[in-house]
């Protein structure tokens, strides 16, 4: 059976993993009891993985997310009647705001209701944990199902009968009108007690304190009024549900391998957090949730960050509990998402030098000044030590922000968050406690790495600036350089790598590639979503509002049908490609609609003569 396309998937999450489902309502990635565990259901990545049905024998549905929940209700249209479901992972029974998923218990809800005439369902449950590894025994135990194998034990709570073959659970009901049923499925190690059963009350009042959850959480955080309103709030639920709330990581994404070629090698596992990604999450976190979210994060990246104080290069990347060794191995197993292999755990990039992450740490503390009160004086310490590392090494060459598994290069991003770790550090000087020849230093650097962006960086054959140093190769990263405020986006340099972006290095529905030169692996890749909506952000700035919308618009039609972006989409098929849903996707996203509005209200006062004209 053909894989579905990654665009089918809806997300469900608890704080503490997640789930993705169907359009045909089959569970096909659930990693449990952490987003970064192994999975239960793995049928995306191989048909023998695991999956759970639930869904009508037949008819159509249509889905949607409940209002400012990431509950998902579906309505079933079938020959001899109408009915819904809603599904969730149950938070903490009656947290709110910012506890949102405290005390998750760790359960899947899927519950169905006949509302017309009368709707045969079936499900079919086969739980596959260690990636499909082990195939469980199952058994009836009272109200339900227990499955047990290897190290782990999951129990179904479900009032139908049902048959067992095959390692699975399997059976088929019919429900009147004003009939509904729940089920409920843990997951426990096998060496806990047994969870007990749900009743249908139970499976019924967690499902309606979930949605209460989540609609506490929206209604205290999301303040946005702007264009792309609805989206851009979306995009703060889905940063929510990709949180780990015991440390407030954030991951990338809850999926491993989804590929970035169909049938190519480039598959990995995002269910880290990257350092990468601190600055431009803390501003999305600001705009779609509430400091109070930024601060959680940020806290987890210094307390997860040591090597500074052995002298070593700075880790890019981190486990969601603050795990370091994120050694990469492949499953050989499993065949991947359309027989995209291989299938990883783990990422190698951790080992990599990205001397950007000096910026992105140190523009994250800047964006959170009035928070660093909270910051042990040891923590201060390490702020100052990431300035100076970043005079140090800045002119060394790196992996870049793309993690290219070739040759070091000098990447004009890197060196351009070098010179903004230096910058934001000299604008908090006094607040980290820097002494005079401190700052002395940093300043005199800071202007050596400037002279050094735009002598090196600049190609005039080009006419653009490039990927690294005296290279010929467009890369959509220097689109950052407005966004970080190196130069003005109106600057000629900077208007002439806008249009070269534009016109060079996008497909015919004008989303961005990352770049198109080599990078040491094999096969090609889809455009970026991220790219694309940081041309959008760059226009905005430039004050061409008129493109910046027009490039958000072309990126945003590639939302899925509940408001999910992937971190790719396939030039020739307009299909989604990669890890689904991508954190980083959303965070431009929320970023770009931002800098739209702020360009709108400097228009709006330059015709109302508050302001001078955009030069």
């Amino acid at each position: 059976m053909r894989a579905p396309p990654i665009s089918d998937y809806a997300l469900l999450s608890d704080c503490h993993s997640a789930l993705l489902v169907s359009r045909r309502g089959s569970v096909d990635w659930l990693c449990s009891p952490r987003f970064d565990s192994p999975s239960v259901f793995g049928r995306m990545l191989g048909a023998e993985a695991g999956h759970w049905v639930l869904r009508p024998v037949k008819g159509r549905s249509h889905r949607r997310y409940l209002e400012r929940t990431l509950v998902l209700e579906t309505l079933h249209y079938t020959p001899t009647g109408i009915a819904v479901q809603v599904e969730a992972m149950a938070l903490g029974r009656g947290t709110r705001e910012h506890e949102l998923g405290a005390d998750a218990p760790g359960v899947v809800l899927r519950r169905v209701a006949c509302v017309q005439g009368q709707v045969e369902f079936e499900t079919d449950f086969r739980p596959r944990p260690e990636y499909g590894l082990v195939r469980p025994l199952l058994r009836a135990v009272e109200g339900g199902v227990l499955a047990q194998g290897g190290a782990d034990t999951l129990r179904l709570s479900s009032p139908v009968p049902l048959a067992f073959g095959d390692c699975g659970a399997q059976g088929r009901f019919t429900l009147r009108s004003g009939e509904s049923v729940g089920f409920a499925l843990q997951h426990r190690s096998r060496w806990e007690p047994l969870p007990r059963a749900w009743s249908q009350e139970e499976i019924a009042a967690w499902l309606e304190d979930t949605v209460q959850s989540w609609r506490s959480w929206s209604d205290l955080h999301q303040h946005y009024e702007g264009p792309w309103r609805e989206l851009v709030h979306h995009s703060g639920r889905v940063l929510q549900a990709l949180t780990f709330y015991p440390t407030g990581a954030i991951v990338a994404a809850p999926t491993t391998s989804l590929p970035e070629s169909v049938g190519g090698e480039r598959n990995w596992d995002y269910r880290y957090t990257w350092l990468r990604d601190a600055s431009l999450t803390l501003e999305a976190l600001w705009v779609a949730a509430c400091p109070d979210e930024a601060w959680r994060f940020f806290d987890f990246l210094t307390s997860a960050i040591t090597q500074m104080q052995r002298g070593q290069d700075l880790q890019i990347m981190f486990g969601i509990g603050g795990e370091h060794d994120l050694s990469e191995r492949v499953l050989p197993h499993l065949p991947g998402w359309r027989g995209s292999f291989p299938v990883r755990v783990g990422n190698g990039a951790w080992t990599q030098r990205q001397l950007d992450v000096y910026g992105e740490l140190l523009g994250a503390a800047h964006r959170l000044q009035e928070y660093l009160g909270k910051l042990h004086p040891d923590g201060m310490r390490f702020l100052v030590a990431v300035a100076d590392t970043a005079a140090d090494r800045w002119a060394e060459p790196d992996q870049g922000i793309w993690e290219m598994r070739d040759a070091p290069r000098h990447h004009l991003y890197s060196k351009l968050m070098c010179w903004v770790a230096l910058d934001r550090a000299l604008d908090m000087r006094e607040l980290l406690g820097a002494d005079p020849e401190r700052v002395d230093r940093w300043r005199r650097v800071r202007e050596e790495l400037r002279s050094a962006i735009l002598e090196h960086g600049w190609n005039t054959r080009v006419g653009a600036f490039t990927q690294s140093f005296d290279s010929d190769v467009l890369d959509a990263s220097v689109l950052m350089m407005p966004i970080v405020g190196f130069l003005p986006a109106s600057d000629p340099r900077m208007r002439a790598t806008l249009e070269a972006i534009a016109t060079q290095l996008t497909d015919e529905r004008g989303l961005v590639y990352r770049y198109l030169g080599a990078d040491g692996l094999s096969g090609e890749e889809g455009t970026f979503l991220l790219c694309t909506f940081w041309l959008a952000h760059a226009y905005a700035l430039a004050d061409e509002v008129g493109r910046a919308r027009e490039t958000f618009a072309q990126a945003v039609e590639h939302i899925n049908d509940v408001g999910l972006l992937a971190e790719e989409v396939e030039p020739e098929s307009g299909e989604l490609l990669g890890n689904f849903p991508q954190a980083f996707s959303h965070i431009g996203l929320v970023n770009a609609a931002w800098a739209i509005t702020q360009a709108e209200e400097r228009q709006r006062q330059y015709v109302a003569g508050q302001v001078p004209a955009p030069v």
